[in-house]
């Protein structure tokens, strides 16, 4: 991102200042930021301004469940020129099988939250990718038809199930947890979709059964390998989706 887009901060106050890059997602921009004197973290990308007030409302709704919520700046937009800035998160990875069920049971209370909530703007679920070819960064179209029919077979499976938001990337680095609970941040990729692509986790811990899991593991991969297209881990999932 250019310098120009960063003199966004300065409507969050005259001190508001960078101070570190995170590890953020291919789509961003992310460092640790320091606002009216509390550490924050700012991202910086080009999701335009209906994407970006979905994601918030979606967090603010959450607020009571511990996660990330906007900083606004000084005239209280919470977010500005591309740039969104969040309250900082404490806490460590999970490592243990128990932390791991932790983690299994806060998605699926975030999950019932947000049974019924509209789809995030331009988004596509997997199952409407069933018929549509692009949504947001997917374009089925760039894949290899033969890994299309792979990733829909995967997500033909899904037809039918509930619906709620989905963080989209629950891996450790996008997870914070201390003694009392778990936060997940880096929402960038939450959507409306089949819970399913969330519970793919270590150990088995949202309890999947052998079916059901079987189901999720493969739906999961199919999406990766779609919104990822084509670098080495997109082909490495696509790889794990099996041949209709």
């Amino acid at each position: 991102m250019s310098l120009a887009g960063w003199e966004a901060l300065g409507q969050w106050g005259e001190d508001a200042a960078r101070v570190e890059r995170l590890a953020g997602g291919v789509a961003n921009d992310v460092w640790s930021v320091r606002v009216r004197g509390q550490l924050a973290v700012g991202r910086l990308g080009t999701r335009s301004d209906a994407d970006l007030a979905w994601e918030i409302e979606l967090l603010q709704h959450l607020d009571r469940e511990g996660q990330p919520v906007p900083v606004p700046t000084i005239d209280g937009r919470l977010f500005a020129d591309g740039l969104l800035v969040m309250t900082h998160v404490e806490g460590g990875r999970p490592e243990t099988e128990a932390d791991w069920r932790r983690v299994g049971e806060t998605l699926r209370r975030l999950h019932r939250l947000t049974q019924g909530w509209p789809q995030r703007p331009g988004w596509r679920s997997s199952t409407d990718l069933l018929y549509a070819d692009t949504g947001t960064r997917i374009d089925l179209g760039a894949m290899p038809t033969e890994g299309v029919a792979r990733c829909r077979a995967a997500w033909a499976r899904l037809v039918g199930r509930q619906t709620c938001v989905v963080h989209g990337d629950p891996n450790p680095r996008n997870i914070r947890m201390t003694a009392d609970r778990v936060a997940l941040i880096d929402w960038d990729e939450s959507h409306v979709d089949v819970p399913d692509l969330d519970l793919v986790l270590p150990h088995n811990a949202a309890g999947l059964d052998g079916c059901a899991h079987d189901i999720a593991a493969q739906a999961s991969a199919a999406w990766e390998a779609a919104v990822c297209w084509d670098d080495e881990y997109a082909i490495k999932r696509l790889a794990q989706v099996r041949a209709v």
